[in-house]
């Protein structure tokens, strides 16, 4: 099927540019991008669906407990590895 498509200037020309790397044209680069889009999870969630969750174990600290958080960072220790 043949179709226009409105791009941005600058990645068409950096599309244009892969496609002369691959030895193939924009428009199979389009569709192969497509393709890959299609098959692709979806990040965005659909209106009522539950966000994801992870098991992160237990806290080292208690958050609540405003002098284990200061004294915790006072150590020189990453938030992220207090989790």
């Amino acid at each position: 099927m043949k179709t226009t498509l409105v791009l941005d200037d600058d990645l068409y020309r950096q599309a244009k540019v892969m496609a002369s790397g691959r030895g193939c044209t924009v428009s199979s680069l389009v569709e192969d991008a497509l393709r890959l889009l299609m098959h692709a999870d979806p990040v965005v969630h659909a209106p009522g669906e539950p966000m994801p969750a992870w098991d992160l174990g237990r806290a080292r600290i208690d958050i609540d407990d405003n002098r284990a958080v200061r004294d915790a960072l006072d150590e020189g220790q990453r938030h992220d590895a207090l989790r």
